[in-house]
């Protein structure tokens, strides 16, 4: 779940990009010192752990862990150990929704009121296409601002839908897009009501077993998993066990566990019939919306096509990246919540396609005075994003509608970063030098957001 099962700051997008000029693929030994050189740099810099995947038509170029899957028993990340992959679990829930559709059991312009009874007025007009493509207009639950109070409570999947069921539409069906939790839990439950099996029993009957995906499935924290990673947060300089959430919340939308070479099974399988036929996968990755498929982002990166989604959940971060054209595939997972996946992958990208990258690098917070911080103060807005800068003393805060407030540091006037994620900010005046604006820079996308008030 976004985002990014919960997105955090500051952008909410399931996938990253930077659009740049194509590029020389660089030679294999190359590709492999500079990826081991940029990684070490991330554990160093931003204390990554996690485990990475990187392959070319069919040969693996890179396949290791970093750092822990257990600091507690310093047990280290493999290419085996498991990681929660969020919002990854979006591919797997609209793939299953064509396998049932295959199966003529539902059709994807079915209205969501032909499977739940009782059904708000409001949701007459809403499709399965339209919880499949973001563009539902059902408000994301994990935005609420009661989401973090209540996250650590068992919630079944109607208890969850119960939580959204009577909130307005943010907009008439079809007409915008928005990313939404909720639209992937009602997925989750038309799954469960058309094939009269729980969600994970079906995935793993139809999806798991097919592909010999033997290490991953539905994670249930009472499961004795072996392999398993911890997730943890990052507090400053500090790493500690990330907040509890119950598994039973992020269902269709961010429930499942997979390692690296799972993932990679599964991406190559979109390559021949043996979950889908070709004229449905074109459909699973064919954009409708702000670049977004059947819980796939489709778009260009370094001028090649790009198919790619994120997942950000208590204590992880995950991101797989496919480069169909030149069947590349970049998987990062991480058991940092604030490690950013997408950022790493399409670093590694940048490197394996001779494109440009930045190592990271340590950055020194400067004081500055509190009448000069006091000018950033206000609320700042993009089509994607509102965001509140507000201050506390000598202190200058960032927050997003619906998520933490965190703290972000000056390295020069007007030019801000953050250390509880990878982002920058960077301040915009007018001619008379007043703040109008500002960019935000984060994991290689920028945003500009105007100053509202």
């Amino acid at each position: 779940m976004s985002a990014k099962y919960r997105v955090r700051l500051l952008v909410v997008v399931p996938l990253l990009f930077f659009v740049l000029p194509a590029f020389a693929q660089v030679p294999a030994s190359d590709f492999v010192s500079r990826a081991e050189e940029y990684l070490a740099a991330q554990m160093r810099v931003n204390r990554f752990m996690g485990t990475v995947l990187v392959a070319h038509r069919g040969e693996i170029l890179l396949r290791k862990g970093y750092g822990f899957a257990d600091l507690e028993h310093t047990i280290p990340n493999t290419p085996i150990t498991k990681f929660r992959i969020g919002s990854l679990t979006k591919a797997f829930t609209a793939a299953a929704i064509l396998l049932l559709e295959q199966q003529g059991r539902l059709r994807v312009q079915d209205s969501i009121c032909s499977f739940l009874d009782p059904c708000p007025p409001a949701w007459q007009t809403i499709t399965l296409h339209h919880l499949l493509t973001h563009t539902s207009g059902i408000p994301n639950f994990t935005s609420f601002p009661d989401y973090a109070e209540k996250m650590a409570l068992p919630c079944p999947v109607r208890c969850t839908i119960d939580r959204f069921r009577d909130r307005p539409l943010e907009f008439v069906p079809g007409e915008r897009w928005a990313y939404s939790n909720s639209g992937y839990i009602l997925l989750g439950y038309v799954i469960e009501k058309v094939s009269g099996q729980p969600y994970e029993r079906f995935l793993r009957d139809r999806i798991l077993e097919p592909l010999e995906l033997d290490d991953t499935g539905y994670d249930h924290t009472e499961t004795i998993l072996p392999h398993r990673a911890r997730g943890y947060s990052r507090e400053g300089e500090q790493l500690r066990n990330a907040r509890f959430l119950d598994m039973t919340i992020p269902h269709a939308a961010g429930a499942l566990y997979s390692t690296v070479e799972d993932l990679y099974r599964w991406e190559q399988s979109f390559y021949t019939d043996l979950l889908l036929p070709a004229p449905v996968r074109e459909r699973l990755f064919t954009p409708v919306q702000n670049d977004y498929a059947y819980g796939w982002g489709v778009r260009q990166q370094f001028d090649r096509k790009l198919i790619g989604h994120g997942g950000g959940i208590n204590g992880f971060s995950a991101f797989l990246a496919r480069y169909p054209e030149e069947r590349v595939t970049i998987i990062v997972l991480s058991n940092v919540e604030q490690a950013n996946a997408g950022r790493i992958a399409r670093d590694l990208a940048a490197i394996l396609f001779g494109a440009t990258y930045e190592l990271p690098r340590e950055r020194t917070a400067i004081e500055l005075p509190t009448d000069v911080l006091e000018r950033y103060v206000g609320r700042y807005q993009s089509e994607a994003l509102t965001l509140e800068i507000t201050r506390e003393g000598n202190r200058l805060f960032a927050q997003a509608a619906g998520q933490p407030k965190l703290e972000i540091f000056a390295e020069a006037e007007d030019r801000f970063f953050l250390r509880a994620v990878d982002a920058q900010l960077t301040f915009h005046r007018d001619a008379a030098g007043k703040v109008i604006g500002l960019e935000l820079v984060q994991a290689g996308t920028k945003l500009t957001l105007r100053r509202i008030e």
